[in-house]
């Protein structure tokens, strides 16, 4: 298999790729110790600029006292899990669930469409795996999706053909979803389990999920295995985002594979949202190269067998960034804002629908106030019916997904596989609604199950 660091030596097409994925050991790190009084924090500036320390951890969102008080809190915390243990503030939240997050990779479904209808068996990897990167754009965001109540749901229509429902399936420590799309060409499936891990004033994020896609033409099905996530000054300094490592789809009826590398930021902001790989066939050769930037656009170009781009021929753009509003708060991008929309919605929404909840409704309309009374109100809830069903006897089930026996391995541990068990479109063929006009007056409950 044709490597970046074989064609490095070469002084080929990735010639200019850094090597190693070692984030902080090339970007520029600013310690506060015993300048603000914090032990053991740094502020990492991803553009390596030489603002003095202070002056630089003390930007980002928080006021002084927040961030303070904030860190107290947090330190128990350093070196642990945190997706479902700590009751977090509601100014570091965005206004939409983890259910919608998952939704947001649906913008670009185009591209799933394309790999479906290509005849080259490269070209439809081509297409696939820049699907997947097209979502990074909305991922660089700094706010925390809130963690969905057990039995939320989030539902959409109307968008390329596409329905889509998700499903929060459990909700304890850690918290999974399950989430299925499809459309005429396509089927998309995923069980979703985050690890994190907090380090003080940055959080990795391990995607303990499992990504299927299913080409209806011909029924080959792609697997998708994303690199990890490192979300930097959470409290001090301004918050950024980065997702260095492999990103692997592999077509598992035909054997042919994409590595893309997902560069670190390095000194300067030097690499920072560049991605580089190879298409390859079964026999791990490289067949077509792919570059670009997953804030920007993907390319791709043929190459043979040492990876170097086929004489005549030039480099294609694939895909680019859709045009997004100026100065959100939320770095919201159109399609973003359409998830929260009524508008994306079937008719008689389900009243466990992300849309419905109360916090997040008010954070939209900038209630931070009623969002923090809200979101508590509905962490007690949750808690009080986790506490009626254990005396009870019953157990949770999800209605729109049935776990299955199957547990898929993942690079960072086993994940219990819930597959989609086809009641939703039965629900919607049988709902008789084609209309929103009532739905904003529907009340968010996730407890009628």
């Amino acid at each position: 298999m044709a490597t970046p660091e074989k064609n490095k030596g070469k002084g080929g097409f990735f010639s200019a790729m850094t090597s190693g994925f070692s984030i902080f050991g090339n970007a520029m790190h600013r310690s506060v110790n015993g300048l603000l009084g914090y032990e053991g924090v740094e502020v990492i500036n991803p553009e390596g600029g030489k603002e003095d320390v202070e002056e630089e951890a003390q930007k980002g969102r928080w006021k002084k006292e927040d961030r303070d008080s904030y860190w107290k809190m947090m330190q128990k915390y350093i070196g642990s899990d945190v997706t479902s243990m700590v009751t977090l503030p509601v100014i570091i939240f965005e206004p939409m669930t983890m259910l919608q997050k998952m939704a947001e990779l649906m913008e670009y479904a185009y591209l799933l469409d394309e790999a479906d209808k290509s005849e080259d068996p490269y070209m439809r990897m081509v297409y696939a795996t820049t699907w997947a990167i097209s979502v990074y754009f909305a991922y660089q965001r700094t706010w925390k999706p809130f963690n969905p109540i057990l039995g939320e749901t989030y539902e959409m229509v109307d968008h390329q053909g596409l329905s889509f429902i998700s499903e929060q399936v459990v909700s304890h420590h850690p918290p999974m979803s399950a989430g299925h799309a499809e459309n005429d060409h396509f089927a998309y499936d995923v069980t979703s389990k985050l690890r994190t891990k907090f380090l003080g004033n940055s959080l990795d994020v391990y995607p303990v999920g499992r990504t299927r896609v299913t080409l209806k033409r011909d029924g080959a099905v792609l697997d998708l295995v994303p690199p990890p996530t490192k979300v930097n000054n959470l409290i001090f300094g301004r918050t950024w985002v980065d997702s260095p490592g492999e990103m692997i789809m592999t077509n598992l009826t035909t054997g042919d594979k994409v590595v893309l590398y997902f560069q670190p930021c390095s000194w300067f902001g030097a690499n920072r949202y560049e991605v580089d790989g190879y298409v390859y066939n079964s026999d791990e050769e490289p067949k077509i190269l792919m570059t670009g930037k997953w804030n920007e656009s993907m390319s791709y170009q043929p190459c043979d067998s040492e990876g170097e781009p086929l004489p005549g021929t030039e480099l294609k753009e694939v895909w680019h960034i859709a045009e997004a509003p100026s100065n959100d708060k939320y770095q919201f991008t159109h399609f973003a804002h359409k998830l929260n929309s009524f508008e994306s919605a079937p008719g008689k929404l389900l009243p466990s629908d992300s849309r419905l909840r109360p916090d997040r409704w008010a954070l939209e309309k900038g209630d931070l106030s009623k969002a923090g009374a809200s979101k508590s109100s509905l962490e007690e809830r949750q808690r009080a019916e986790k506490r009626r069903r254990e005396a009870k006897g019953d157990a949770f089930t999800p209605r729109w997904f049935d776990l299955t026996d199957e547990v898929a391995p993942t690079p960072w541990g086993g994940l219990e596989i819930y597959r989609y068990n086809g009641e939703y479109r039965q629900h919607r063929r049988s709902s008789g609604g084609d209309g929103d006009d009532d739905n904003q007056s529907i009340e968010f409950n996730p407890w009628q199950y």
